[in-house]
């Protein structure tokens, strides 16, 4: 998922696969600027070049075509987009594996491939949704969870990441949230574990 809120401008993206690592491949976000993850067959250059774009005005259906037009597996691909003006876009390739499909929301893309079916983005966008009051890492924490609690990825899952950023430092030592699990059984509760950790550790309870 990516994600921003409105009042504070932050921006984010939380995700989990049964690739290791995914924290280090799937996910872009600059503060002012945009989110955007790749995924399916991930190219990493698609987020590089995404945010690029992103920085010099150009609208996310737009940079959606410009980054797939010349790409041989543009079918392979998952992209998803939004802005720190709240526009968005998505793609869903298909030749990306079942289930695979995308929602796209106000503040908010749920994007999945190799799910179990289309519950795993409807349980995360109605977390995201109904939790409008909280900070927006914690909905995006909670939103990774509800889609694992509804089956997440099919295959099982290894690795997650969650990434917060905006325009004021989170704290002084730590101006963003980068969060990763890159190898563990449960990689989600282990995220979950980390976080209340990290909250605690910045004072930020």
């Amino acid at each position: 998922m990516v994600a921003r809120c409105p009042r504070t401008l932050t921006l984010g993206i939380c995700v989990a696969s049964a690739s290791l690592a995914v924290g280090s491949a799937v996910p872009h976000v600059e503060a002012g600027v945009g989110a955007i993850t790749v995924q399916g067959y991930t190219c990493f250059h698609h987020g590089v070049n995404g945010l690029r774009l992103l920085r010099r005005g150009l609208e996310p259906n737009a940079i959606l075509e410009s980054l797939l037009k010349r790409d041989p597996l543009r079918e392979m691909r998952q992209i998803s987009i939004i802005d720190i003006s709240g526009r968005r876009a998505a793609f869903t390739g298909r030749e990306t594996l079942e289930w695979r499909g995308h929602i796209i929301r106000e503040d908010c893309v749920a994007a999945g491939n190799s799910l179990v079916s289309e519950r795993v983005l409807e349980a995360m966008v109605a977390a995201f949704e109904t939790s409008e009051d909280k900070w927006l890492a914690e909905r995006l924490m909670e939103a990774l969870e509800a889609g694992e609690m509804s089956g997440g990825d099919r295959r099982g899952t290894r690795s997650a990441a969650l990434i917060v950023v905006g325009e004021k430092p989170i704290h002084e030592s730590r101006p963003i949230i980068d969060l990763r699990v890159d190898f563990h059984s449960e990689p989600v509760k282990e995220l979950r574990r980390i976080f209340e950790a990290y909250k605690s550790w910045l004072g930020l309870k």
